[in-house]
């Protein structure tokens, strides 16, 4: 592996964006559908699944540093660092994503639990043995504060084309209509096809990340062997870590909460859920207005600066859908589109910042550590899958959600709730993301930039 001393090509750039497209094209589908299908489908109580995303976090806890321990630990082989994990994993993880959405017919609601304990997880174990090499590649891949940035805003616009197939194009066709109700429903056998495609079309991409991208960065010489525990004690008592981390969990809690919840508020609430593939296209409408001028933004005011402001943007945001309680979908789809705006400064400049937190991790303790680094950032967002989850299901259960068949039309009191649960959850958490930004996140642009050029200075 040689280093380069010029900057990344075009084709290293795109590659690495294919990169997080292939994940998220399970992740994306997971995410809006995982739910429905467990409560819609499998019939399994929303108590049950809130029991299972809790024990799939906890052995997360143990797998996720594991994995990235064990990546740290390993000698570079002739095609790098990190990037071969990524190429070996996917096929077995698109294996576990079809059997995730995989319904075998006449079991009980416990055989269909027991299930779904063993795919998800699975899943969950491979999506960690795929993402955390590929997250913790950007930093191998040059040391340069704008192409840095310009890696995470491609990764960005990356992980948005990965979220289409499953989140804009399947529920175009995954729905029936019941004949003697009316009501639309999650249809097993089209829900099952798509998600097979999908898992298809995901190796291909991984592909071709594999073919176009590289790594220019040699691991440090003579470092010593990998202490997972101490390292991972090391960064909870970091701050720029431990506050970004949190500030994360939120933005993918708040992303992941809001497409389960409006999959069921255009079902039930609009009682149009052809037009819930519009929530994805409005949320990267903005992204790709944004993508231009991201790094005049950033150049100007700092990374830090604008994800704050852009945080405390979408929390006004959906405050104001609250209570202007809505029944056009189509005005709710207009504040979405607005309030996206908000959320992009974050998406697109998170990765950035990761590549933030490890350098001043290097800087505090003199030691690199990208994949245990990234992996125990990758469990802090595996967090807020779960908070989404969990969060889901207990507002689901709370304002009386019927689990039983897919077609029954669920009560005007029920469907009042779920626009209330889609509205003011989000503002909290957005609240949230802006207040530990703003208060706690320490790397502003001026300290960013003194945290590089001492590291150079050490080199």
């Amino acid at each position: 592996m040689e280093k380069k001393s010029g900057k990344l090509t075009k084709m290293n750039v795109i590659g690495y964006a294919l990169g997080d497209m292939g994940g998220v094209i399970t992740f994306g589908t997971i995410g809006s559908f995982l739910q429905m299908f467990y409560t819609d489908i499998l019939h399994i109580s929303l108590a049950k699944i809130t029991v299972l995303m809790l024990i799939a976090r906890i052995w997360d806890a143990i797998n996720d540093p594991l994995c990235g321990a064990l990546i740290d630990s390993r000698k570079p082989t002739k095609w790098g660092r990190f990037r071969p994990y990524v190429m070996w994993f996917s096929v077995p993880l698109a294996i576990a994503f079809v059997l995730t959405f995989f319904k075998i017919p006449g079991l009980s609601e416990n055989q269909y639990l027991i299930y779904a304990y063993i795919t998800y997880i699975l899943y969950g174990m491979l999506y960690t043995a795929v993402n955390i090499p590929y997250g913790s590649m950007a930093s191998a891949m040059t040391t340069d504060l704008k192409e840095r940035s310009n890696l995470s805003v491609i990764r960005s616009l990356g992980a948005g084309f990965g979220s289409a197939p499953g989140q804009i194009l399947l529920p175009l066709f995954v729905y029936s209509t019941a004949v003697d109700t009316g009501a639309k429903y999650l249809d097993a056998s089209k829900l099952q096809t798509g998600v097979l495609l999908l898992a298809g079309f995901s190796l291909i991409v991984f592909f071709g990340f594999f073919k176009l991208t590289r790594e220019y960065i040699p691991a440090p010489e003579h470092q010593e062997k990998e202490n997972v525990l101490k390292t991972f004690k090391t960064l909870l008592k970091n701050r720029p870590f431990m506050t970004l981390c949190l500030a994360s969990m939120l933005l993918i809690a708040g992303s992941m909460y809001t497409q389960t919840i409006f999959n069921y508020l255009f079902k039930n609430y609009f009682q149009t859920p052809g037009l819930f593939v519009l929530v994805t296209v409005f949320n990267y409408i903005p992204m790709l207005i944004l993508m231009p001028f991201m790094g005049k933004f950033v150049q100007k005011f700092g990374k830090k600066e604008v994800c704050s402001f852009g945080s405390i943007f979408a929390a006004a945001a959906f405050l104001i859908l609250f209570f202007m309680k809505t029944r056009s979908p189509y005005l709710f789809l207009a504040v979405n589109l607005i309030l996206g705006f908000g959320l992009s400064f974050f998406t697109l400049e998170v990765w950035a910042m990761v590549t933030d937190v490890i350098d001043h991790y290097e800087k505090v303790t003199y030691r690199r550590s990208e994949g245990t680094t990234y992996a125990s950032f990758s469990f802090f967002r595996k967090l807020g899958q779960t908070l989404a989850g969990i969060g889901a299901s207990m507002a689901l259960a709370a304002i009386g959600y019927v689990t039983a068949e897919g077609t029954m039309i669920q009560t005007e009191a029920v469907n009042e709730g779920i626009y209330k649960i889609a509205t003011l959850v989000p503002f909290g958490m957005y609240l949230c993301m802006f207040l530990l930004l703003q208060f706690g996140y320490p790397l502003t642009k001026k300290a960013v930039k003194q945290l590089r050029e001492e590291l150079d200075s050490r080199q």
